[in-house]
This record gives C-alpha cells, sequence and structure tokens, in this order.
C-alpha cells in the first residue's frame, strides 16, 4: 500500500511542475521525449521471448492509445487551463473504464451515467466562475479524449492478459511505451514540435524526471502494487490523487480557485466516483470474481 501513495504523491506534484515548466513546449514533444525516457528506463527488463509477434504488436497498439494519444491531449490541455483544473478534469477516467468495459459487452448499466452525472456537475460547480471560458470548455474537452484514451487502453489490456500467460508486467511494459513513442514522435514531426527546439536546464531535467519517474517508475510500481491490495484499497488510491494534486497545485504552485466551490463541487464528484465503484464491484460479484477498479488516472 505504501507504494501506491508514493506513486499518489508523485503524480499529484506533476501537473503544477508541466504546467510550470513544460507549458511553453510542443506538447507533442513533452511527451515523445517523456514516453522515450520511459521506455529506456525499462527497456533492460524486456524479454521479448515470452511474447509472439502478434501479442507484441497488441501491446505496442495498446501503448500508442493508452499513453501517447493520452499524453499529447494531456499535455495540450495545459495550454488552455490550471494545473488543478486538468487533475480535476481526469476524474472521469474511473467511470470511463466503467463505461468502455460495458459498452464492448453491449450492455451499459444506467448507474454507470448516473455517476458521469455526477461527475459532470460536480466539476461544473467547481468550474462555475469560468463556465463561459471557451478555453475551459476546449480544455474540458481535450483531457476527456486523454481520459478516454487511458480508459480504453486499460480495458482492452484486461481483455488480452489471459494470453500473457506466465509474463511479468515489467518484461514487457518497455512495449507499452515504445507504442506511445512512436505515435508521439510521429505527431511532433508533423506538428514541427522539434524545430528550433532550445530547452533550458529546468525543462531538460523536468523531462528526465516525468520519464524516469513519474511516467517509467511510477507506472510500473502502481501496476506492481495493484495486484497486492484489495479492491477498496484500490479504489481509494485511485481516486486519492486528485484532491492530492488539487490541494497541491493550490499550496505549492499558488493557484487561485474558489474553495466554497471547489468543496461542494468536488463533494459531489466523489458520491459520482463512490456509486461508479460500487457498480464495478457489484458487477465483479456477479461475475464470480474480484472487481477490477480503473487504475490510476493519467498524470
Amino acid at each position: 500500500m505504501i507504494e501506491l501513495l508514493i506513486v499518489s504523491l508523485l503524480w499529484a506534484f506533476s501537473f503544477g511542475i508541466i504546467k510550470d515548466n513544460l507549458s511553453g513546449l510542443d506538447p507533442s514533444f513533452v511527451a515523445c521525449a517523456r514516453l522515450g525516457i520511459a521506455f529506456l528506463t525499462l527497456l533492460p527488463f524486456l524479454r521479448l521471448r515470452r511474447v509472439t509477434p502478434k501479442q507484441a504488436v497488441q501491446l505496442i497498439s495498446i501503448g500508442a492509445v493508452q499513453f501517447g494519444i493520452m499524453y499529447i491531449s494531456y499535455n495540450y490541455a495545459f495550454q488552455y487551463l490550471k494545473a488543478y483544473e486538468v487533475a480535476l478534469f481526469t476524474v472521469f477516467t474511473p467511470i470511463y473504464v466503467t463505461l468502455v468495459d460495458q459498452a464492448l459487452v453491449k450492455k451499459v448499466q444506467g448507474t454507470a451515467l448516473v455517476a458521469a452525472f455526477l461527475a459532470v456537475i460536480g466539476t461544473a460547480i467547481v468550474s462555475w466562475t469560468s463556465l463561459q471560458s471557451r478555453e475551459l470548455a476546449l480544455g474540458f474537452l481535450i483531457v476527456q479524449v486523454s481520459n478516454l484514451c487511458f480508459a480504453a487502453g486499460q480495458v482492452i489490456y484486461r481483455r488480452i492478459a489471459p494470453s500473457l500467460v506466465e509474463v511479468r508486467d515489467l518484461e514487457i511494459f518497455s512495449l507499452l511505451y515504445l507504442g506511445g513513442f512512436l505515435i508521439t514522435a510521429l505527431s511532433a514531426i508533423v506538428t514541427g514540435g522539434l524545430i528550433g527546439l532550445r530547452l533550458s536546464n529546468a525543462q531538460g531535467g523536468t523531462l528526465v524526471y516525468l520519464g524516469i519517474v513519474a511516467s517509467g517508475i511510477g507506472f510500473f510500481l502502481w501496476n506492481h502494487a495493484a495486484r497486492r491490495v484489495n479492491t477498496g484499497t484500490l479504489a481509494v488510491f485511485n481516486n486519492l490523487k486528485v484532491p492530492l494534486a488539487v490541494t497541491v497545485s493550490l499550496l505549492f504552485f499558488a493557484e487561485k480557485a474558489d474553495l466554497a466551490h471547489l468543496m461542494i463541487g468536488g463533494g459531489i464528484v466523489l458520491v459520482g466516483l463512490v456509486i461508479n465503484e460500487a457498480l464495478t464491484a457489484r458487477s465483479g460479484r456477479r461475475a464470480g470474481k474480484p472487481a477490477e477498479p480503473a487504475e490510476a488516472d493519467n498524470a
């Protein structure tokens, strides 16, 4: 459980760090650099002999969506939103996991839609004073693209996981990062993000930190720890990152927010998440196995 807490804290600081140090850089380049470093971090542990060529392609494709397109969208959102707003809007990821999973079996339950509706209402209250802002609306939609890609990747990975016999996460995780790196590198080339690129020492250090620690080690530690805790504990830590990130952004990065709206809206969002987690747990019991809640939100 201590691993989950450590990773939650790491990711809570990532939002403010990106907003302060990297918001002036091309979002595709930031995503490319971060995933490239993450790939190199876990590359020594890759065991290609443990997977078939088909499985390797599947993993690379999942990584292109779950990490690649997700991080491109996520980084673009910082051009329109404050760090705490990006953190708050990632709260939809667990709900999307439920909805995508149900959509694949063509059975979307009303309870999941209620949870999504409450999350929308809660985030609207938090951002009440900025609802007329075009930048807020655009940033919100961009974050939802990021959330949906991250959720879809998780669901699809779970569906192919049974075919990965006697393979540890550490031995294949770099393939996911490779897929993300390839799609973000292509995006950076198309958008011209590499033309005239100049990095300050602070920006270079930030990218190395995010690539090695927040992404490379962070995602692996989360997946490793998630296998050793019960459903309830994992659900708590899944949702802990959001209030932590909001708090860190307000206290350490001097961002401003309407605290009354933040508390009321955040409470409604929490109710929606509780409903979603209850639905996930109930579905797991009906299937005769422990429920698998959504993995960590993008950070």
